[in-house]
């Protein structure tokens, strides 16, 4: 069917608009905000399991005050939904760079306002209060950036290269952890522990206001998408995506939650759990725990975008799939290294379950947002990564620091990371192949 005249002159319009960035910039500008989420999911992830029983909750045995420091990790997932809905609305009627750009600011003043936060001996039971309280205006913000930022690559990218271009988004993380992790690093090898529990804690959280700054300029550089201009264009835009999505693409949703639950438990072990596991049950030094952790995040930024690349050629849910069954298997074997307490070994645990993770991380971002339409893709992918985000990684650290108190044993840890892999893979296998089919 030819287009007409008026269509014609509606597609010359889009890309008169729409010039193609750089694949560098688009993939700077796209991972940036996921870079920054991380960053400060990093930090505060340390900090609850370093700092913040002392700072926050001082009078409680110091596992305890961890599992409650790991509480309030959970209420930044808590509140995702909320900004999931909010911004995912926005995107899909205002545009994906608007919310982007706004999700960004946010995120970032929140993070440093947690840094400003005086501790519980200053300021009693405020103190925790108002932490939970910025936690959550940060999990509302974080709700809204991945979809933007995963469509910003996507629907401005070639369309056999959607999965490597939306795992652009999926580098943010590592990239994320990997700075905060290493800038905690300097800073406990150049203070003493009485003066980073004092005050050096406090420099991470502040130092989140140079990535925004450095974020906004980058954004800047990237028009709004080729794909919603149309929408626009063809007055096609939705004015209540949140209950499409709900109404008309209930299955495509629950399948791309589902999808997303394992692969943020399995994070949630090899990253977050491992430095209390290292540091309280194995008396090992803290600079390990972090190194390993360094060494995997640089490996998992490195090998997600050669993931998200293998699914354009061979489908989205086989590599998935296959990153799955290797995580079920490195879920055991992660701590047989991890007990051996060699550091060599420990670096292995860690950078082997960042790679397993990888598998699935790469197409993961392709995958969720390919189960639905333009109309509501960002309001359907911010529901389907903020939804799973509570299930998954939002209770995981309590739930696996929770297991192990309880049965003092890492088969029950194992045993929960392997039944949330399973969901994933049951969700994986109940979709339809998006690899290089019309969006």
């Amino acid at each position: 069917m030819s287009l007409s005249s008026t269509d014609n002159s509606q597609v010359l319009s889009v890309e008169e608009q729409c010039k193609r960035p750089k694949t560098g910039r688009l993939a700077a500008a796209s991972s940036i905000g996921t870079a920054l989420e991380w960053y400060d999911f990093t930090v505060y992830n340390l900090m609850a399991a370093l700092i913040f029983n002392h700072v926050f909750f001082p009078s409680f045995d110091p596992l305890v005050g961890t599992i409650l420091a790991f509480s309030t990790y959970a209420v930044g997932y808590v509140s995702r939904p909320i900004g999931g809905m909010l911004f995912g609305h926005l995107g899909d009627v205002l545009g994906r760079k608007f919310v982007l750009v706004t999700t960004l600011v946010m995120m970032g003043v929140t993070t440093a306002l947690m840094g400003l936060l005086p501790g519980y001996a200053s300021w009693g039971i405020w103190s925790p209060l108002l932490l939970v309280s910025l936690r959550f205006i940060q999990g509302i913000a974080l709700g809204g950036e991945w979809a933007g930022a995963v469509l910003l690559s996507m629907e401005h990218g070639k369309p056999e290269q959607r999965g490597r271009n939306a795992s652009f988004a999926q580098v943010g993380p590592s990239c994320g952890t990997l700075i905060g992790t290493g800038l905690i690093t300097l800073i406990t090898l150049f203070l003493s522990a009485d003066d980073f529990q004092q005050w050096g804690w406090r420099i991470p959280f502040l130092m989140s206001l140079l990535l925004v700054i450095f974020g906004l300029w980058l954004r800047r550089g990237v028009g709004e998408t080729p794909a919603f201009l149309k929408l626009e264009q063809n007055k096609n835009t939705t004015h209540t995506p949140i209950k499409e999505v709900f109404s008309q693409h209930l299955r495509p949703l629950l399948i791309a939650g589902g999808a997303r639950i394992g692969s943020d438990v399995l994070y949630a072990l090899v990253v977050v759990f491992t430095l209390t596991y290292v540091t309280t049950v194995l008396h090992l030094p803290r600079p390990l725990a972090l190194t390993a952790t360094m060494l995997g995040a640089l490996g998992n930024a490195i090998t997600v975008p050669l993931f998200g690349a293998l699914s354009d050629k061979f489908g989205r849910r086989p590599v998935y799939m296959l990153g799955a069954l290797m995580a079920i298997i490195w879920s055991f074997a992660f701590f047989m290294l991890l007990d051996s307490a060699h550091p060599v070994l420990i670096c292995l645990a860690v950078i082997g379950g960042l790679q397993v993770h990888a598998a699935m991380y790469g197409p993961q971002a392709a995958f969720v947002t390919e189960q639905f339409p333009t109309r509501i893709r960002y309001a359907g992918s911010s529901l389907a990564y903020t939804l799973s985000g509570i299930v998954g990684g939002g209770f995981a650290p309590l739930i696996i620091t929770s297991l192990f108190k309880e049965y003092g044993s890492t088969l029950a840890v194992s045993g929960y990371v392997t039944l949330a892999l399973l969901i994933t893979l049951l969700a994986v296998f109940s979709a339809r192949e998006t690899a290089n089919k019309p969006l």
